[in-house]
């Protein structure tokens, strides 16, 4: 049995417009920083060389900056993602249901 609320959100041209645009930032997120996190793993793994180097005539290495920026890259993308959910996707969310409740 399902009910007509639903239904009528489910057909809703805005409410496949929200699934559209929020599920592909979301793949999109998800892919970038899966790139991101695994390129650094993958440098640690095959490029140490190149991460052991100094920095100036300290002993800090040139991994700890990168490692640094992979941490504030998800920092950087869960806001934007945050961004457009409380923006765009909450517009159309109160939109579908101002619809739906006609």
């Amino acid at each position: 049995m399902s009910d007509p609320v639903v239904d009528k959100i489910q057909s809703h041209p805005k409410y496949l417009e929200l699934r559209s645009k929020r599920g592909g930032l979301g793949v999109f997120l998800t892919i970038l920083m899966l790139v991101v996190y695994y390129g650094y793993i993958a440098l640690i793994a095959f490029n140490k060389p190149f991460l052991a180097q100094p920095i100036g005539a300290g002993v800090t290495s040139l991994g700890i900056p990168i490692g640094f920026g992979v941490i504030v890259f998800t920092i950087a993308i869960t806001g934007y993602y945050v961004n457009r959910a409380n923006g765009e996707f909450d517009r159309l969310t109160q939109e579908i249901l101002k619809d739906a409740s006609k």
